[in-house]
């Protein structure tokens, strides 16, 4: 058996699959080398990528030899999951492994929203004593909007709720039989507009498809309150990014906290780099030691389930 990897994975995923008796080659800048990549998969009955490998028609079709695709994440859209599915050749993903990692992210957003303590301490250093200035506000009493109620929505309910926070949300596949409905007490909204209408942090929890491309944009950004704030962990390209940018310029949203954007790493062009409210991170929500290492074990054992023939709960 002999598994390739293009993009960074634990130490603890290569030794899962050492240990299943894996062949392995693992170079983490693979992904950028397209050329040797597609020469090299030929070889492979398993490649394991995180979300910069391009596993398109042209990839899956020069691995003759491949059974499985391993993503070490969540999010498929850098997958043809269609030709993989026609080619017979499965795909695992790290099913729930970094959902606590992101919804502490969305927490650490709003908390960082109401009482920018890094802010307040620069300021003291600098020689100041302003405490009118660094009067923040409770996010007791709150409204969080969550848009997509899957796994990390409930996980980030859950805590929302626990610092007191009132939690709606939108999605259209969710009923009210629903766990996150009846048991976690997120209020479901018939309508996005609803959520953006009433929420103080708007957070966005669905996948990127042609029904999510600009899922955001001018016209719903302008139904948000100007003391609102929108969290993005999910992925770019459900964020109009030039319809943010003029809300945040115009004031009338509060700001934006933005871990994924349509071009990563982020453009020098891009007009949300000059927005003072918006908070850019480098695509790090999921990103935790836990969550990484949970991400590497996981698809290293469902990887080879795959390869041997046996069944995997963690395939799309």
């Amino acid at each position: 058996m002999r598994a390739l990897i293009t993009e960074i994975i634990w130490n603890e995923g290569i030794e899962e699959l050492t240990k299943q008796g894996f062949e392995i080659d693992y170079d983490e800048t693979l992904w950028k080398q397209r050329e040797k990549l597609l020469e090299m998969v030929k070889d492979y009955d398993a490649i394991i990528v995180r979300n910069q490998t391009k596993v398109d028609f042209e990839l899956l079709e020069a691995g003759t030899r491949l059974k499985v695709v391993g993503r070490l994440g969540v999010g498929l859209d850098n997958i043809d999951t269609s030709t993989a599915q026609k080619r017979g050749i499965q795909v695992v993903y790290a099913r729930h492994a970094n959902a606590t990692s992101v919804a502490e992210y969305v927490m650490s957003a709003i908390l960082n929203a109401n009482r920018p303590l890094y802010l307040a301490s620069d300021d003291s250093k600098a020689g100041n004593w302003d405490r009118k200035k660094f009067t923040g506000a409770e996010i007791a009493n709150k409204t969080i909007g969550l848009i997509g109620l899957g796994e990390i929505s409930h996980r980030t309910a859950k805590r929302a709720l626990a610092f007191g926070m009132r939690v709606i949300g939108f999605d259209p596949y969710i009923t009210e039989n629903d766990y996150i409905v009846t048991e976690t007490g997120v209020q479901v909204k018939e309508s996005l507009e609803e959520v953006l209408t009433e929420a103080d942090f708007v957070s966005i929890h669905v996948p990127l498809t042609p029904t999510t491309h600009y899922l955001i944009s001018e016209t719903e950004l302008k139904l948000m309150k100007s003391t609102s704030f929108i969290i993005n962990t999910s992925r770019g390209g459900i964020i109009n990014e030039s319809a943010l940018a003029s809300a945040l310029t115009r004031h009338s949203i509060a700001g934006a906290f933005l871990d994924v954007l349509e071009v990563e790493p982020i453009s020098p062009s891009n007009k949300l780099l000059y927005c003072e409210t918006a908070v850019i991170t480098p695509h790090i929500a999921g990103l935790t030691k836990e969550s990484q290492i949970r991400t590497s074990v996981l698809v290293a054992k469902e990887v080879g389930k795959i390869v041997k023939g046996e069944h995997s709960l963690c395939t799309i």
